[in-house]
């Protein structure tokens, strides 16, 4: 007879960005035992609300999401940092007797909750400050280039505009004397749950970029610009830092440095979250084990709460195959 899986169970609510992950996840915690945890780069962020969209103090008072607001925007946080601090909070949710449900769009951290990292080694403060003179003084081009000398796997995966990834790969080379594809191909290390993945893809993207542009416009009302130069007037952030490489960020950034006017600033924000968002729905089309929910259907609520309903009844444990 096969043995029981009696893993606790955890639940993955991935979606493009402006998809509407956050209002479906606080209906669902409004009727089942699940505690929430953010996976969204810019939301780990103190400072950014705004362009993140981050839930607003009502929501969060509501319906409390872990890993949001950790992080002051001048300190990187990585997708390692990301996997522990989640599989800590969703220990702390289970011991609880309750059930966590990981909500986001930021591809990178599910991929790392999922499948680990292979052993890298930490960050080094005076190699990274290093490359930062570096990348000033020779440009991201030379970087990128340097990079694909190095380790050719790495930099075809690396977007050569991705400054974060880049300055972490020739890091790693430079602490171990590996190429950063080497150390990777270690063996996945998949949590210690039962994961059940609701995926929101839309079948038809108009809606979908329908409201990106909405959303963006209501930033740019809301105080987008705003918000940005307070971060400027501190005096001690730049725009290659991750929180500020953020869609909407990025171009505010620009903005203000006057490289083109407000028009320009909405349109380039738009056409730059419609790209994150086709790139976050190929990354869903991979997850072939997810169930796929379109957005833009009048029941998506009852079909999620039925997958959920369905999946929290095996509880007891499944047949290990």
């Amino acid at each position: 007879m096969p043995a029981l899986d009696t893993r606790p169970l955890a639940v993955l609510l991935m979606g493009p960005t402006a998809s509407g992950k956050t209002a479906l996840a606080c209906a669902l915690a409004e009727r089942f035992d699940v505690d929430l945890i953010s996976v969204d780069s810019a939301l780990v962020y103190r400072g950014l609300d705004v362009g993140s969209a981050k839930p607003d103090a009502a929501t969060l008072a509501r319906h409390p999401h872990r890993l949001i607001d950790i992080r002051d925007p001048g300190e990187p946080y990585s997708a390692g940092e990301f996997r522990s601090d989640a599989l800590r909070e969703m220990a702390a949710i289970t011991a609880a007797g309750r059930v966590p449900l990981l909500v986001g769009g930021t591809g990178l951290y599910f991929r790392a909750l999922m499948r680990g990292f292979s052993d890298l080694p930490a960050a080094d403060a005076a190699l990274r400050a290093q490359l930062q003179a570096e990348l000033e003084r020779d440009g991201l081009a030379a970087l990128h280039a340097r990079l694909a000398a190095q380790d050719p796997a790495a930099a075809a995966r690396i977007r050569a505009s991705d400054t974060q990834r880049v300055l972490r790969a020739l890091e790693v080379i430079a602490l171990t004397g590996q190429p950063l594809s080497a150390l990777q191909q270690g063996r996945e290390q998949a949590p210690p749950y039962r994961l059940l993945k609701l995926a929101l893809v839309p079948q038809d993207r108009a809606p979908l970029h329908a409201r990106i542009a909405g959303r963006f416009d209501a930033m740019l009302a809301g105080g987008l610009i705003e918000e940005v130069q307070a971060l400027r007037a501190r005096g001690d952030l730049h725009a290659d830092l991750p929180a500020l490489r953020a869609v909407g960020y990025r171009q505010a950034w620009q903005y203000l440095d006057g490289e083109y006017d407000r028009a320009e600033l909405r349109d380039r924000g738009i056409f730059a979250t419609r790209q994150l968002a086709k790139r976050q729905i190929t990354m869903l089309r991979a997850e072939l084990d997810a169930r796929w929910l379109d957005p833009e259907r009048g029941d998506l609520r009852a079909r999620a709460e039925d997958a959920l309903a369905l999946f929290l009844g095996g509880a007891g444990g499944l047949p290990v195959s």
